[in-house]
């Protein structure tokens, strides 16, 4: 598999790596079937962090290890999302928001594990090659990947807050495709957003007596 690891071609003066645009592209699909509410979109994502994984092994241990924590959260949300997707008329998850407690835990996790990771990178700097803003990236990730799990509209707020950080980083340290795919990802999460937003206000609304469900 070393091919994965191999110069697919040159674009705008930036070397696009084969893993780099393989595992992305699986990454912009798996946020697209997360839009639909497609449970196949953790099976994408399940995917994605394999390939990753594939081509990291071996000399990139840290990004190696961050992937199988990502298939692991990817396991998580197609069985929440199994469990759940018969609950609604149209047999995919219901959006919601999140709740206060939630709210509150999701963003203490975030900054805890944020410190948690990137005080980890640090005292082993093999494992990153910017340690507060990956430890940033990769925690927010996961923070999200669990809000979608759970099917909180809040999940496309934390991608949106990963990307501010995830398209300069990228374009800073040549991973020229990850910085387009970025971008593309921003307009996904705003699309995105809106839909999964509307459709929680519509599910909340009362049915009205005699009117059609």
């Amino acid at each position: 598999m070393n091919w994965l690891n191999s110069e697919a071609f040159t674009l705008f003066g930036q070397r696009i790596i084969w893993s780099d645009m393989v595992g992305n592209i699986f990454g912009l699909i798996t946020l697209a079937l997360g839009w639909r509410r497609s449970i196949w979109t953790w099976s994408t994502q399940f995917l994605s962090g394999l390939i990753l994984f594939v081509a990291f092994y071996g000399h990139l241990a840290g990004s190696a290890g961050k992937q199988i924590v990502v298939m692991v959260v990817a396991v998580y949300g197609w069985w929440q999302w199994n469990r759940s997707r018969g609950q609604s008329a149209d047999g995919h998850i219901t959006p919601r928001f999140a709740t206060g407690r939630e709210r509150v835990a999701m963003v203490a996790a975030a900054a805890a594990g944020t410190v948690a990771v990137a005080l980890l990178f640090k005292a082993y700097p093999s494992l990153s090659w910017d340690p507060w803003p990956d430890a940033y990236i990769f925690v927010g990730t996961i923070v999200a990947m669990y809000a979608q799990a759970r099917g909180m509209v809040e999940f496309w707020f934390a991608w949106l807050l990963v990307d501010l950080v995830g398209v300069p980083l990228n374009f800073a340290n040549g991973y020229a495709f990850s910085g387009f795919v970025y971008v593309i990802y921003g307009a996904l999460v705003l699309w995105g957003m809106r839909d999964w937003w509307l459709r929680s206000r519509k599910a909340s609304q009362p049915v009205m007596e005699g009117a059609p469900a």
